[in-house]
């Protein structure tokens, strides 16, 4: 019979260790983000309290991945390596690599950065652990990478491009997901001849299940991509993505719904060449003076000028609007924001440019470089209470 192991290891060696040992031997395992305070390991140590059910004290692995941390409730994706296998084979597929090799630094607790792994233990490719602090001081490896593939969030992009971008251009595949990139960082990283593949997918995917080759980024294409072989998405009436896919997750643990179908909260279309382009989350949509405002539109514009460190725009109730527009940004330079203002005035409507302006030290992130939405809602309503 197998058991659960929690792997809590904020070395990733070990982390990694632990895992491949664990799955050797059939056992499930529950991935946890070392630097979990109380209210997260409260939360854990309720769901797995929940258990009524034996399936995951059978011989098949089970693997539980933490995901919703930014919305402030977490959840245990459910996947097995069948799932994680037919992700991982779906990319070997798409992007035509017989070994996948990863230059991997993101935490490995996360499917961004387990994936890498597990395309690499799969195909029999190279797997390395890299720093990306020691990256953000210069330190770069003293071996050839261009047979890597490397998986980046559009910040680490930013900072990296301004420290090493040769270095960035020496590798065969560079994923860029995890939150939606700003029209000038991909114009940058295309003059510089990167080899970027734009990614869509989630936790409960196993990640990608769209993507943008680098052939089509360098051409000029922005979007999310083509579809992975693995994989089929369809679109609601009003743009709502559903996904079907051979690596689609069991349930929310300790729930094994095994759903056929992932209804997302995603808006997008695809065009008449079958690439699907993301407009933004329907849960964050403004609707102000009747017109529906996606806040990533905005977050591009604003992050798209000279002058912005980071970025993040949500809908503040008004009794005439029923919805305003703010922007919480942190600025280069705090007497720059006359400059955002009238960059932003040339690109986007009148009624999508933000009525409100707060500006902060820093926004707040996960490793992901997913923003936390709640937190963020927060400083604003301390702000202006």
């Amino acid at each position: 019979m197998s058991s659960l192991q929690i792997i809590d290891q904020k070395n990733p060696t070990f982390f990694a260790e632990a895992f491949q040992k664990a799955i050797a031997r059939h056992e499930s395992v529950l991935l946890v983000n070392s630097t979990w305070q109380t209210s997260e390991r409260t939360q854990i140590k309720s769901l797995l309290g929940q258990d009524q059910r034996p399936e995951l004290l059978t011989k098949k692995s089970h693997i539980l991945i933490p995901t919703g941390g930014t919305s402030g409730q977490l959840k245990l994706a459910i996947h097995t390596p069948e799932t994680l296998s037919a992700s991982a084979q779906a990319f070997q597929r798409f992007f035509a690599l017989e070994r996948v090799n990863c230059f991997c630094i993101l935490p490995l607790y996360h499917v961004s950065g387990l994936m890498q792994w597990w395309r690499s233990h799969l195909s029999g490719g190279d797997f390395k652990f890299g720093d990306y602090q020691a990256l953000k001081r210069g330190i770069l490896p003293d071996w050839d990478v261009s047979n890597f593939c490397l998986s980046l969030v559009p910040t680490q992009l930013q900072v990296l491009l301004q420290i090493c971008p040769q270095w960035l251009a020496q590798f065969r595949l560079i994923l860029l997901g995890g939150a939606p990139p700003w029209r000038s960082l991909l114009e940058q990283a295309r003059q510089l001849q990167l080899r970027i593949a734009l990614t869509y997918g989630m936790t409960e995917t196993a990640s990608q299940v769209v993507a943008l080759k680098p052939a089509d980024f360098l051409a000029g294409k922005d979007c999310a991509g083509q579809v992975l072989p693995h994989a089929n998405l369809s679109l609601s009436k009003t743009g709502l993505i559903s996904i079907a896919a051979q690596s689609l997750f069991l349930g929310y643990y300790p729930k094994f719904d095994h759903p056929k179908i992932l209804k997302t909260d995603d808006v997008g279309h695809f065009d008449q060449a079958g690439y699907l382009h993301l407009l933004g989350r329907q849960s964050q949509k403004i609707i102000s003076g009747g017109e529906n405002i996606y806040p990533a539109e905005i977050e591009a514009a604003i992050l798209g000028t000279k002058f912005v460190k980071d970025a993040a725009v949500l809908g503040l109730p008004d009794p005439y609007w029923g919805e305003v527009v703010i922007a919480v940004l942190s600025l280069k330079n705090p007497s720059d924001l006359d400059r955002v203002k009238m960059a932003i005035a040339k690109q986007l409507s009148p009624y999508k440019q933000p009525k409100h302006w707060l500006l902060v030290e820093q926004l707040p992130r996960n490793a992901q470089g997913k923003l936390n939405r709640i937190k963020l809602r927060q400083m604003i309503e301390n702000r202006y209470q």
